[in-house]
């Protein structure tokens, strides 16, 4: 066999095994929940500052 054709078989049996796989697929990939970006004390911390920033 010469490289160009190891290759080309290598390639094809990657190809062939993906093929059983599709489909399989979880139906999202997101975890939902209530999750924040921030933490709570980042999150109060910045109320506190813009709370206290208007009422000074």
């Amino acid at each position: 066999m010469t490289t160009s054709r190891r290759l080309a078989d290598r390639k094809s049996a990657k190809f062939q095994k993906n093929i059983t796989k599709r489909g399989s697929v979880p139906e999202t990939t997101v975890k939902k929940g209530n999750d924040y970006p921030v933490g709570p004390m980042v999150l109060g911390f910045f109320i506190f500052v813009v709370i206290g920033s208007f009422c000074a």
